[in-house]
């Protein structure tokens, strides 16, 4: 059955007339068929390999030369310690170990108790001094407006004193006046009474004449005693008025003095105001130190603490220290022949290895100096020559808001850093 396919499935060929061989039976030969050649496509097939070669090449390239990265790089973040700002004896802590806490929530507690008291003494001393200040106040003007008025009138009491001496000198010239003048009635008057007595002891006049005489006689001594107690009295005046213009002398210099005492408090009232500014930065001071006996949490973040209740505490003694997982960047050390093209400002992408997540973030800054500043030295050879070695630069890279949310990266993680450069 196979032999019959196999013949009829062979092709059949017409040989041309008048040249069919035969054999030696006199049979015509069997034609040798024949088949139509086909073309070769290797060359084809090895140039579009060579082609999709090329081009997987060059976007390799591209994908190669889109971004840089590096394995040395870990996270950073600046630490917040807390220490205490005053002494004391530590009454209470609110936290624990590793424990999350909010930016000014109350971490420590000092005992209150010392800082109280100095609040209230403070506050009493300044009571007092802001009293003696307000007395002072008022007895400023109060003294000004005395001594203005004491000068005044110490000058118009020795300007009086001048007149009233005038007056009494005045006085007492004619008092003297009159002095002489009754003297010299009495004279007459007794030469009268003696020239009537031998008169009436001749019967020359009549008795009556000699006693109008010398009862005119007695007057006129009586006059003369009057005008000379009228004379001593006007000279004690004159003494008195001297007197009065000595004393009002004396008042006027004291009121000279007036300004001075003014001036002096005067300065006692400023410096009452500068006792009672004292008196107000003890009494703020107090009160800081009062507020300082609650230590605060200076940012969000992890609590790692060594204060313990019962502690005594010493100003600038580090009792705690915040750790912001909120605030964490990534330094990135790349080489110096990474960094032709990149550029503050281009998207980064970060991967940890421990939990297999890749972060976003984008560049910061870069540093103005490569890593460790021994690097920095020319570094030499065992002969002593220098040699050009590829120096790290550190790439500050930071997240994109929220990517830390599950605060797994942690200050000093290693990471991966990728940086796209286009």
């Amino acid at each position: 059955m196979a032999e019959q396919n196999q013949a009829s499935n062979s092709p059949q060929v017409t040989p041309p007339a008048g040249s069919a061989p035969t054999n030696d039976a006199g049979a015509a030969e069997a034609p040798i068929p024949t088949y139509p050649k086909r073309r070769s496509h290797k060359h084809l097939i090895l140039l579009a390999a060579l082609v999709v070669l090329v081009i997987g090449g060059v976007f390799f390239w591209l994908y190669l030369s889109g971004f840089e990265s590096t394995d040395d790089a870990q996270v950073d973040v600046h630490l917040y310690p807390v220490s205490a700002r005053i002494s004391g004896y530590v009454q209470k802590v609110n936290v624990g170990d590793n424990q999350w806490v909010e930016e000014g929530s109350t971490l420590v507690e000092i005992d209150p108790a010392d800082y109280e008291v100095a609040l209230a003494r403070t506050q009493a001393a300044l009571d007092n001094a802001d009293a003696a200040a307000k007395s002072l106040n008022i007895d400023v003007p109060i003294s000004s407006v005395d001594a203005s008025s004491q000068l005044k009138f110490t000058s118009s009491d020795i300007q009086n004193a001048q007149a009233a001496i005038e007056a009494a000198e005045k006085e007492a010239a004619a008092a003297q006046a009159r002095v002489l003048e009754a003297r010299a009635e009495n004279v007459k008057a007794q030469d009268d009474v003696t020239r009537y007595r031998l008169l009436v002891t001749k019967d020359e006049v009549a008795k009556q004449i000699y006693d109008h005489a010398y009862a005119a006689a007695a007057t006129d001594v009586a006059a003369v005693a009057a005008a000379e107690a009228n004379e001593a009295a006007s000279q004690q005046a004159v003494q008195e008025a001297h007197s009065r213009l000595i004393e009002a002398e004396a008042r006027y210099e004291d009121a000279q003095e007036g300004p001075q005492r003014v001036a002096s408090t005067r300065a006692k009232a400023l410096a009452a105001v500068a006792d009672i500014a004292q008196r107000r930065a003890a009494v703020e001071q107090a009160q800081l130190n009062l507020g300082y006996t609650k230590i605060l949490a200076p940012v969000t973040g992890e609590v790692t603490k060594k204060v313990v209740v019962g502690l005594n505490v010493d100003p600038g003694e580090q009792l705690l220290t915040v750790v912001p997982l909120d605030q964490v960047w990534i330094t990135a050390n790349f080489k110096e022949t990474q960094l032709k093209h990149m550029r503050v400002g281009q998207k980064a992408e970060i991967h940890l290895d421990s939990n297999g997540r890749t972060y976003k973030g984008h560049v910061d800054s870069i540093a103005g100096a490569t890593g460790p500043l021994f690097s920095l030295l020319p570094p030499e050879n065992a002969t002593g020559n220098y040699v050009k070695i590829v120096q790290r630069v550190p790439v500050k890279i930071v997240l994109e808001p929220g990517e830390n949310r599950d605060h797994q990266l942690r200050p000093g993680m290693n990471v991966e850093a990728k940086v796209y450069l286009r």
